[in-house]
Order: structure tokens, then sequence, then C-alpha cells
């Protein structure tokens, strides 16, 4: 079982209860899925490209990514319905927990010039977004083997009714926030 799970069931429910005086813990706010997705425009004019961010998502996951193709044409970026350009892999249950495990304690702090995570990158709906600009922060990607820096966004998805709650659970998991400061203004 994951370490991050045994935490959450062990101690971070409890603390949510109480927190927001709920009792039935069916009510509490819990990750439903992580989606871990690689735009890859590029992947246009060379499949290789798109190739090698499939491999390096399948080890940073654990998990083969599924290909995304595009919508709608778009002639400016000569893009036509149908082409590959991207990847993306869905991580629930141990595997979820195990890589967000790896995200908040080891691959955030290799992050260049770290500060901490924006709070209000929050959708409205307690979902969480982020977004990293090269995959070579994660341990499992061999630098030598990059031949294109990716970036990639992480999508966290909670059952939470408000950003909040999503956000009370994630600080409970460990989630580096920037501390945000109150200046004292008023609202103009």
């Amino acid at each position: 079982m994951a370490r991050l799970y045994e935490q959450y069931t062990n101690e971070i429910l409890p603390k949510l209860a109480d927190e927001l005086g709920r009792k039935n813990p069916q009510s509490l706010p819990k990750l439903e899925k992580i989606v871990v997705s690689m735009g890859v425009g590029s992947a246009i004019g060379d499949r290789k490209i798109l190739e090698e961010a499939v491999g390096h998502l399948t080890r940073i996951t654990g998990q083969k990514p599924q290909i995304t193709r595009a919508r709608r044409s778009i002639a400016n970026f000569k893009l036509r319905e149908g082409m590959e350009i991207g990847c993306r892999v869905t991580l629930r249950r141990a595997g979820m927990y195990e890589f967000l495990d790896r995200l908040i304690a080891i691959v955030l702090p290799r992050v260049r010039d770290f500060r901490g995570l924006k709070p209000n990158a929050f959708d409205g709906s307690g979902n969480y977004n982020l977004g990293l600009s090269e995959q070579l922060v994660f341990p499992e990607v061999d630098a030598d083997s990059v031949k294109h820096q990716q970036g990639l966004n992480i999508t966290i998805v909670t059952s939470a009714r408000t950003d909040a709650e999503a956000r009370k659970l994630l600080e409970h998991f460990g989630m580096p926030f920037q501390k945000t400061e109150d200046t004292g203004k008023g609202a103009a």
C-alpha cells in the first residue's frame, strides 16, 4: 500500500473532519485521479519527437501513455484533424498516490528556482493544475537520452466541493504552496 494513502486514511482524514466540521468520512475531499500530459506540437513535423515524449512519460508514470490527437484543423499551425500532437496518462489508486509522493518529495525540490506552487492555480471545482517546463526534473528520465526538452502538465483531480477544501487536502499531503501575504489593502 502506498505510504501517502496510509497517511491519508490514518492522519489526514481525521484532521479534515475536524477542520471542515463533518462526521461522515465519505463527504470529505479525496484524490480521484492525476492526469499527466505532454503536448508535443513539434511532432507534426517529426514523429520521433512524439515517440521520445511517450517513452519519457512511460518512465515517469510507470504506465503506457495514450496518444492524443487534434480535434480540429488549424491552417496557421499546419495542423489537420486527427494528427497526433501529444500524450497523456491517467493515474488512479495506488499509482496516483505513489506519483504524488514522488512529485512532492523528489521532483518539486529539484525544480530550479522553486519558491513554492501558486495557490491560485485551482479551477473553481477543486482541481489543481501545475506545469513543469522540462521532464529532466524527474529522476527516472536519463538526461543523456533527452534530445528534445519537453514540458508537461499535471492535473490533480479531487472530490472537493470548493477550491479551499482542495487546498486544505493538498496542504495536508505536503504540497509546498507559496505563502500568501495579506497586504491589508482593500478592494478598489
